[in-house]
């Protein structure tokens, strides 16, 4: 990324963000967005029976996924989480995976509770039970799949020479790679 400076010209160049810290803000903005939606009047019907928690809220999000405003707290929160944690790979990688692991303990709560119940407080319903279920696992699997692109990226030195390190990364001295190691075209350094 480069960006001028207004009033000296200068040019700063940022690197780009990882992938998985991409995809973790992605997954941040999209539950922000619909933690946002779910308080709107006509993308969420029934919204008059919409209650703070309890299985007796009506309203539901595109007409399927029952909501309350808990259930909105809770995706508003996950929103800010990942827009905040996607800033760096570990922490992006973090938030996918533990993220994604709480969504699938929701689906399991979801399965396990009676929906007319008290305990299903938030609330549920059998649509947000499968989409916990798809959000939970693909959030583990992009963590997953993205923090290996990031791990082999670095270990070939590919982030040394393009300046994008991982927090708490050093180069080595000068921007140089090690005496004896391969670059990154995987030229045997001969000095």
């Amino acid at each position: 990324m480069t960006r001028t400076s207004g009033s000296t010209g200068s040019t700063i160049t940022r690197p780009a963000l990882p992938p998985i810290c991409k995809a973790a803000m992605a997954v941040g903005a999209l539950f922000l967005i619909v933690g946002i939606l779910g308080f709107i009047p006509g993308i969420t019907t029934n919204y008059d029976s919409m209650q703070f928690a309890g299985h007796d809220s009506g309203a539901k999000l595109f007409g399927i996924f029952q909501v309350s405003i808990l259930h909105n707290i809770v995706h508003l929160a996950f929103g800010v989480l990942g827009l905040t944690l996607g800033r760096s790979p570990g922490t992006a990688k973090g938030f996918l995976v533990g993220g994604g692991i709480v969504y699938l303990l929701f689906w399991i709560y979801g399965l396990i509770v009676n929906k007319s119940h008290e305990a299903n407080f938030v609330p549920f319903n059998r649509a947000d039970d499968w989409l916990h279920f798809v959000l939970g696992a693909g959030m583990i699997a992009l963590g997953l799949a993205l923090a290996r692109k990031v791990g082999s990226r670095s270990a070939v030195g590919g982030a040394h020479s393009r300046g994008d390190l991982p927090p708490g990364s050093t180069a080595p001295r000068g921007g140089q790679e090690p005496r004896g190691s391969r670059g990154s075209r995987g030229q045997r350094d001969t000095r």
